[in-house]
């Protein structure tokens, strides 16, 4: 195993223990890493006119669709909580598509954003694609 990836294990396994437990948050880290990265579930999507947002960039070609993932300290319901903001190449600025799935928001740091995928034509929800 090369230090680089050691690195990368131990910084994820030791953001994710707080959630997860110790022993789950290592292998979850290596699964990931190993991988290149993962792709979950964007919460909080029915939110407001979050569903009429998907519709919109369902149209678009996904190459052109960015994510990005802000951790936000100060919100209220979970201080390690860390949104998904979404906008299109060329577009009129970001919006809050949602949030990480809470076991993997402190690790928002060790993690970069490599696409949204909108899923279904009636728009059941997205998956950002995440990558180390």
């Amino acid at each position: 195993m090369t230090r680089e990836i050691k690195s990368k294990v131990m910084s994820l396994g030791n953001r994710l223990a707080p959630r997860m437990g110790r022993n789950a948050a290592f292998v979850k880290a290596w699964a990931i890493v190993k991988a290149g990265g993962c792709e979950l579930s964007v919460r909080g999507v029915t939110f407001g006119r979050r569903q009429e947002a998907l519709r919109r960039l369902s149209r678009y070609n996904p190459a052109d669709v960015r994510a990005f993932i802000v951790p936000e300290p100060e919100n209220k319901a979970d201080n390690k909580a860390a949104a998904v903001w979404v906008g299109v190449q060329n577009g009129r600025g970001l919006y809050c598509m949602g949030y990480l799935p809470a076991e993997y928001a402190p690790a928002a740091a060790n993690l970069k954003a490599a696409g949204l995928r909108v899923l279904g034509g009636d728009v059941r929800g997205a998956r950002l694609a995440l990558a180390v």
